[in-house]
């Protein structure tokens, strides 16, 4: 099963490399049901795999200019903040058993897994949607900021990621396209540095000095992914992600949809 889970990591940094996005969406499902890690831990440790992946992987977007440091700044530091805030609080406060269902006690690790798949199925959904978002240009050319709304979506994005570990990317590039006017490849660009930051910083909130983190195996995990999205970066200016793109969001509906099934089935 341990060697499943390592392809699967590669297998999540090829698809952020050849689709810039949505791979991160995997790394909670794999480490749960191929490492058996407890799912709380591993939203925590989906924000080290991802963020430090996501950092590596905007590497190459830096050289190629196709980072928007302002817009990233104005979308960014809402989100930063909003992610340590729910890793350090509000996950620790959530009770557990977060609510019972006549004699059913919903865990708070169930209810985290179920509202990840449903995550899952409408990150699937983005994907498989034909069609991007396409910004209006302005007449200068300059980048327009509709500040409530890209504040408004940096901590709603923010919350989500503390909750559930996944970089969000499904839900940035499309902001800042329709929200911040920037061109498809400058959101990708821009949305790996934001996930990076708010990702890794959001881990740290996680850090009490006495939690049980496996670095050894955190890092080798690390690694794999990074290996996958350098891997998949390469590979993007070859095959077109138009394909691709639709055919991993099918995978990932079935994969949400089986973590649905599976985790109610056990309440049954």
């Amino acid at each position: 099963m341990e060697i499943i889970g390592y392809i699967g990591a590669l297998i999540m940094g090829l698809s952020l490399g050849l689709i810039g996005g949505g791979g991160s969406i995997l790394t909670v499902p794999i480490l749960v049901y191929l490492f058996s890690v407890d799912a709380v831990l591993a939203t925590a440790y989906s924000l080290f795999i991802v963020g430090l992946t996501s950092l590596i992987g905007s590497f190459s977007h830096m050289r190629m200019g196709n980072i928007h440091w302002r817009t990233a700044l104005v979308f960014g530091i809402p989100s930063i903040l909003a992610v340590y805030a729910t890793r350090a609080w509000l996950v620790p406060a959530l009770p557990d058993p977060l609510f019972n269902m006549g004699d059913v006690a919903v865990s708070k690790a169930l209810g985290m897994l179920i509202f990840f798949a449903l995550l899952m199925v409408a990150a699937a959904f983005s994907m498989i949607r034909k069609g991007k978002p396409k910004a209006a240009e302005t007449a200068t050319g300059e980048v327009r900021f509709n500040y409530p709304l890209i504040l408004a979506e940096g901590i709603v994005v923010g919350t989500i990621t503390g909750l559930v570990g996944a970089g969000g990317g499904f839900l940035i590039i499309p902001a800042l396209v329709l929200l911040a006017k920037l061109p498809m490849k400058q959101a990708v660009g821009t949305s790996l540095i934001i996930i990076a930051a708010k990702s890794l910083i959001g881990f740290t909130g996680d850090l009490k000095g006495n939690e049980a983190i496996d670095w050894n195996f955190l890092l080798f995990f690390s690694v794999v992914a990074i290996a996958g999205i350098i891997t998949g970066s390469i590979l993007s200016k070859r095959i077109p992600n138009e394909k691709l793109k639709p055919a991993f969001g099918w995978f990932v509906l079935l994969m949400g949809i089986y973590i649905i099934g599976r985790e109610l089935s056990h309440l049954s």
